[in-house]
Order: C-alpha cells, then structure tokens, then sequence
C-alpha cells in the first residue's frame, strides 16, 4: 500500500517551482506518493515531473476535474468530444511521469448542477469512459472514478451508485472512495467499502476530514474506514487530501468553496498526515491478533 499526498497540499500552481514545492514537500513528509491535479493538462510539463519524482524515489498518480467545457455527461456531443481530448492528453501525461491511475471527477464536471442528469447524459459518460479505459490501458494507465457529494456532481454520489454506473461501462474502470464525500453521502464508512472491494473496483482511496482541515479534529469516522480497508485487504494508494485558502488556486477555491484557512503550515499538516494514517493502518492490523 501506498500512502500519499494531494500536490494542493503545497502549492496552487505546478509549473517548476510548483512542482519542486509540491514533491520536495510531500517526501520531506514521509509519503509515498503524490498525486499531481492536472488543473492546466496543455502547459503541465510530466517529462520535467517525471525526472524530479524519480530523483525524489516518488511514485505519482494525477487526478482532475472537468469543466462545463469538457463535460463528458453532457447532451451536446461536442463537449463529450472536448472531454474525451483532454482526458487522453492527462493519461499521456501520466505515463510519461510513470504513474499508473488517472482518478477524480473525469466522468462529468465538477460543480453544482441545477438538474439531475439525463439519461442521454449518463449513456454519452459510459461511452467516452468505455473508451478512455480501453486507451488507458494501452498506456498502463487504470481510470477510478471519484464518488463526490451532491455539490459537485449529479451522476453519481455514493459508491453503490458508481457500481451502477460502471455496470453500463467495458474496460477495467476502478472507484475512488473520498471520506470527506462519504460523510456527506453514505449511511456509513463501512458498506461502501465492503460494497466496492466485493465488486473488484475499488481502486483509489482519499483521506480527508469533514472541513478539509487536520485529520482527526472534524466528524469523519476514520476508525471504522480504516478498519474496512482492512477487512477487505486494500492495497491501492491511499492520498491525504485538504484544501486552504491559503495554499490552493484561486480557481479551484471557488469551484470548492474553500472560504476558511483551517491550518497555514503545509508541511506540518502534511507530516501530521502522514503519521495519523500510518498509525491508524498499523493499529487496525493488530486487530487479526484478538
């Protein structure tokens, strides 16, 4: 298992001195892995990412979410087109920095809609992502699905309804379970887990708690979480996630509603991250000894 770091964590922007930030930090911290967002996919330079991970021993994953522009449950053809583009620019991306998932909000836009989604909608997301399996495939590179919260979008918000979207999708697509959306959506953090691992899709993991703030001070249940993650025997990446005003894109903050500053030190917040996770992945294993 993987345990990693969300790049928004240290900086907004990923131009060089982004990503010095950004993969310095998260190793300095004791991860893994970072995950890269792919907020600008035309000017990210992954050749010039994949020679400073490698130099970091870093593994990476990339993640992102789409816009009304390249809304791939749209109605209109053209943006599902638009969406479909940019999405297999972003899995080049990450086989040219050596990662091998492509997770988040890839299977409609990222922000409130004012009506539930259309069927010819959901049928125009299966296909595009039926295709971008099969083309991130050939790049080694597996797609996982990011289940987010009523807010930010209407196809699916728990992880029994991303199985039920995914039963109208070919190709090897994962989930990507996100507590901080779990605590809004599921009934619980156990099921989803047992739901989606039983299924085989389980695939992407997020750490986050209720206000995005340091792990362990909101209401996110992460004693049970963690312990399903166990039973199931997860052994995919496990990113910590959060988001400050004072770190994060402006862009972003916006579509987020990122309006607190709740901690301002990303490599405290980081490093205290990284111990809560592995403390609560090695206390819930000493349970196989009761």
């Amino acid at each position: 298992m993987l345990i990693g770091a969300h790049g928004l964590v240290f900086t907004g922007t990923f131009d060089e001195a982004g990503l010095r930030r950004a993969i310095e930090g998260t190793k300095n911290a004791g991860f893994d892995l970072i995950e890269i967002p792919l907020m600008d996919a035309a000017a990210f330079d992954s050749t010039l990412a994949g020679r400073m991970l490698r130099d970091n021993d870093l593994a990476v994953t990339a993640s992102l979410g789409l816009t009304p522009a390249t809304d791939l449950s749209s109605d209109d053809p053209a943006v599902v087109a638009a969406g479909r583009a940019l999405l297999e620019h972003c899995i080049d991306h990450v086989a040219t920095m050596g990662g091998d998932v492509l997770c988040g909000v890839i299977y409609s836009a990222m922000g409130k809609y004012m009506a539930p989604v259309t069927e010819r909608g959901v049928a125009h997301s299966q296909e595009a992502i039926s295709g971008l399996a099969a083309f991130a495939a050939e790049r080694g590179v597996r797609l996982s699905l990011e289940v987010v919260n009523r807010y930010e979008s209407n196809v699916f918000n728990t992880g029994r309804g991303a199985l039920r979207f995914l039963d109208g999708v070919a190709g090897d697509v994962g989930v990507h379970l996100d507590t901080y959306h779990m605590n809004i959506e599921e009934s619980d953090f156990f099921q989803p887990v047992h739901d989606v691992a039983a299924s085989g899709k389980l695939g992407y993991a997020h750490i986050g708690d209720s206000h995005r703030g340091y792990l362990g001070t909101g209401t996110v249940d992460f004693a049970t979480f963690f312990r399903a993650l166990h039973d199931v025997a997860y052994d995919g990446p496990v990113v910590f996630e959060s988001f400050s005003s004072a770190v994060v894109s402006a862009e972003l903050s916006n579509t987020l509603g990122i309006w607190r500053n709740l901690w301002q030190d990303s490599d405290d917040l980081a490093a205290h991250a990284n111990r809560y996770i592995r403390d609560a992945m090695h206390a819930v294993a000493t349970i196989d000894r009761h």
